[in-house]
């Protein structure tokens, strides 16, 4: 691949303890991530993004990092990451870790050291009052420790933030950089990248927080090919630009598209706007359709409102899974053909659902703590894949995955959808093959087609039409390469996409 190999990307995302079980423990692991490399090379795609691997005692899914520089004990060790990322690397598939600059784990050597000694305290925001900041996660954002002073926590207690204003917070970073980069990661990925700094009134996007991007910039120049990627939720466009200028990130998720309902008009204001945000920063933009904070697209394309926020408001509505199954699909192929990089979150190749009826007592997300139970959690997203066999754990590995699964996901095993040309899982693959040899990177033209459809050309000569209205349309002309459902003699039906090859 090319030294920007990351503009049209097909990223794959593994959340490692729920991606395949390699020694019988029911949690993932690497060993079972290795042994599924021939799949995701199979699959097509181009580069893996990894959830935290670090560890961590997991008080919010690996997010609360106790050590930068070690993998947790129940994911392996770091012999065998580095063993990952060579194994990798010769399947030409890149590998990107997430960092979690915002806090750390209240068991992390920095933290008990403050814990023990007062001085100790300014690489992390402690105070005598707190503020009334309250915890995205629900609750208070402050936690009193033994000697009367309170620390920040802007996420869970076991989250502490980390002082940005103190120069010790920006070395360690940038050496964790360099720590990943010598042992061949080729990028990284940004958790909570706008949070970093604080003001008395303010704890998001300020403007310092691009002095740290251009430092990091710097160092990953220090390498070859290696991307900054930023998580970013941020509402104002012109603000999120700032953080692709040349010389910050290289790019960021796009999480307007991501939480847009199923309609033709917010779609096309979002795709449009995206361009619009990304065309003067020279940078690409990124397509997501779902990742392990959201509601999965075949349950939540199957609501009446099928947009997405967080706070789980939605969570148990009635969803028609047969309609979600459908506009999943079209979603897929409609993401595949926009220009730039494209994220594939693990088990939306398979079409999962979310599984909305988890025991409570299995609950593990902070987020279904911290709200008293009001908010579901994020848990329903990230319930172990389901690879072969007719009954649970499905080929995940063991006996008792950490979360359980569906019986009825029998239907969507990895080993099921292989033998059925028509599932999801074949169409990812087919898509993900001609999106590598016709599409990624470039630019777009929209085509006339009528309030309810969307319909562009790439620079390939590619055409991509959806269907977002209550009947068919007729097609224009040129060679059927791929559609995302069956079409109503020679015409598209309502929620499906399909991808033509321009004729002559």
């Amino acid at each position: 691949m090319s030294q920007t190999w990351w503009r049209g990307a097909a990223i794959y995302q593994v959340y490692l303890r729920s991606f395949a079980d390699g020694n019988g423990d029911g949690v993932g692991d690497l060993a079972g991530l290795r042994s599924r490399l021939p799949y995701l090379k199979d699959l097509g795609v181009d580069a893996i993004w990894l959830n935290p691997w670090y560890p961590s005692p997991m008080a919010d899914g690996g997010y609360d990092v106790a050590d930068y520089r070690d993998i947790e004990p129940v994911f392996g060790s770091l012999a065998e990451a580095e063993t990952f990322i060579a194994e990798a690397h010769e399947l030409d598939i890149k590998v990107i870790v997430d960092v979690v600059p915002n806090h750390s784990s209240t068991a992390s050597a920095w933290f008990q050291e403050a814990l023990a000694d007062p001085k100790a305290r300014q690489r992390f925001w402690f105070r005598d009052e707190p503020n009334d900041w309250q915890s995205i996660f629900g609750g208070p954002a402050w936690t009193q420790v033994a000697d009367g002073q309170w620390y920040l926590h802007l996420f869970a207690p076991e989250q502490p933030d980390f002082n940005w204003d103190n120069p010790e917070v920006h070395q360690e970073f940038e050496d964790v950089l360099r720590f990943w980069f010598d042992r061949g990661v080729d990028g990284v990925r940004i958790d909570s990248a706008a949070l970093l700094f604080k003001s008395d009134s303010r704890y998001e996007d300020l403007d310092e927080v691009h002095d740290v991007y251009r430092r990091w910039r710097q160092v990953a120049e220090e390498y070859a090919e290696r991307v900054l990627i930023g998580e970013l939720w941020l509402p104002d466009q012109e603000r999120f630009a700032l953080y692709l200028r040349q010389d910050e990130l290289h790019t960021a998720f796009n999480f307007d598209f991501l939480s847009c309902p199923w309609d033709p008009a917010e779609l096309r204001r979002v795709i449009d706007l995206t361009l619009t945000t990304h065309a003067p920063v020279g940078a690409p933009p990124t397509w997501v359709l779902s990742n392990h904070d959201v509601t999965r697209p075949v349950t939540r394309y199957g609501r009446a409102d099928t947009s997405f926020a967080h706070g789980g408001a939605l969570h148990g509505t009635p969803s028609d899974s047969e309609l979600g199954y459908r506009r999943a699909r079209a979603a897929a192929l409609l993401a595949m053909a926009l220009p730039g990089g494209l994220y594939v979150y693990q088990g939306e190749e398979l079409g999962l659902p979310e599984v909305e009826d988890l025991p409570d007592e299995l609950r593990q997300d902070p987020m279904y703590a911290r709200s008293g139970g009001s908010n579901p959690g994020r848990d329903g997203c990230r319930v172990p894949l389901p690879w072969s066999g007719e009954e649970p754990p499905f080929g995940f590995g063991g006996t008792r995955p950490w979360l359980p699964q569906p019986e009825s996901w029998r239907k969507l095993t990895a080993e099921a959808q292989l033998a059925d040309l028509d599932s999801m899982l074949n169409l990812y693959r087919t898509g993900l093959r001609l999106r590598r040899d016709r599409l990624g990177d470039g630019t777009l033209t929209w085509l006339p087609y009528g309030q309810n459809v969307l319909a562009f050309t790439r620079d390939s000569g590619l055409t991509c039409v959806t269907n977002l209205g209550s009947g068919p349309v007729r097609l224009p002309a040129g060679e059927i390469l791929l559609a995302s459902g069956t079409l109503d003699d020679g015409a598209l039906p309502p929620d499906t996409t399909v991808w033509l090859a321009s004729a002559g």
